[in-house]
């Protein structure tokens, strides 16, 4: 795959520029538009980790004008003051910092954070960085050239996954997205299909698409945002280079969010974004997660159910689902065929990368076109 950041410009630092990007008049908030990016950090309890990540942060070779804005959301271990230790070094690279925080009994959560600070920083740009991550060098300035050329976009890169091997799956899926299945596969239930850490936008993106939600412990903060950010018209784009070294570990925030939440989450996009736009489909998968699915739906989404499909001769023998909860008489009863008898379009609950490309190889032969034909949501 090409790199989207080929033949890039130079990073521009005249007003002209500035005023283009973030929307501002010619004198209104001149403070704010002699910073061009704003690395966005919340942080809570991640003294073991921030060493490396500063040290990231100190290391980019961009050559504009850069600042580190954190919030410290009720650290307990001495993060803050980690940070604060840090500042000298990082104002001799050319690099301010703007660092506030609570000390309540208890974190406000990930978007009450990573809201302060934004709302304190003066970038054009927001370069949105985890504290429990590394930096390649090169991250702002190829991030930041390639939102240049797509400024009404939501940038993200490649990652290497830290341990290595570590949700390996997952680790492909974000690296091998296609950029037309950056927009088609937001319904899985991998999340955002250009992953939070990685994130880069300008001020303007993200003042559109408005806040994080500040629900807190539990809430996917990031996918809201994600949603949030397609419903207002913003691009999806990935950088293919490996900017990021993306870290696995069971105290991620991420732990919080419970499978149902996520589940009713995608199950509501997809009804809104495509489900309403189709006469009908077929869910390609009769079992459990098929069936979940057909169960999730409004009752005028299940009744567009053409039918189920599946390679699983039990499954197909059976002839029909028949939806026994239902308070309809008589119940509904959906017809199960064989993938090959089925017509499009499908929504697809077979996970990928699972069966050793058979199911890749099925779908493969039917020649459809994802985003038109089916979209998958496994």
């Amino acid at each position: 795959m090409i790199s989207c950041i080929m033949d890039s410009p130079k990073p521009k630092r005249s007003r002209g520029c500035e005023n283009e990007a973030s929307g501002e008049k010619d004198g209104e908030e001149g403070e704010r538009a002699r910073v061009d990016v704003s690395v966005i950090m919340p942080v809570h309890n991640a003294a073991q980790w921030l060493e490396e990540c500063l040290q990231s942060i100190l290391n980019q070779d961009f050559t504009g004008s850069m600042e580190l804005s954190v919030f410290d959301d009720a650290s307990t271990d001495g993060s803050r003051k980690m940070v604060e230790d840090w500042r000298e070094r990082l104002v001799m690279k050319g690099i301010s910092l703007q660092i506030s925080g609570h000390s309540s009994a208890q974190p406000k959560g990930v978007g009450y954070a990573k809201n302060r600070a934004i709302s304190q920083s003066r970038g054009r740009y927001l370069c949105f960085q985890d504290a429990d991550d590394v930096m390649k060098p090169q991250r702002v300035r190829v991030q930041y050239e390639t939102s240049l050329l797509h400024p009404n976009s939501l940038i993200g890169c490649r990652v290497e996954r830290l341990p290595e091997g570590s949700t390996e799956r997952y680790t492909r899926w974000i690296n091998t997205l296609s950029q037309e299945q950056l927009s088609t596969q937001v319904f899985t239930s991998h999340g955002p299909t250009v992953v939070m850490p990685t994130w880069f936008c300008s001020r303007m993106c993200f003042d559109k698409v408005g806040q994080f939600d500040e629900g807190g412990k539990g809430v996917p903060e990031d996918l809201l945002f994600f949603y949030h950010s397609l419903r207002q018209g913003l691009g999806v784009r990935r950088v293919d280079q490996c900017l990021l070294v993306y870290r696995y570990h069971e105290k991620a925030a991420t732990h919080s969010v419970s499978e149902d939440t996520i589940w009713k989450l995608r199950v509501d996009f997809l009804q809104e974004r495509v489900l309403s736009q189709w006469e009908g489909f077929t869910i390609w998968n009769a079992g459990k997660q098929g069936r979940k699915l057909y169960r999730s739906l409004r009752p005028a989404n299940q009744k567009k159910v053409k039918a189920f499909c599946d390679v699983d001769e039990n499954k197909i023998k059976r002839g029909f689902y028949t939806y026994e909860e239902s308070k309809e008489r008589p119940k509904p009863k959906i017809p199960v065929l064989h993938y090959k008898d089925a017509s499009a379009p499908f929504i697809i609950c077979v996970k990928l990368d699972m069966t050793g490309g058979i199911f890749e190889e099925n779908l493969t032969s039917l020649q459809l076109q994802e985003g038109k034909d089916y979209y998958h949501f496994n």
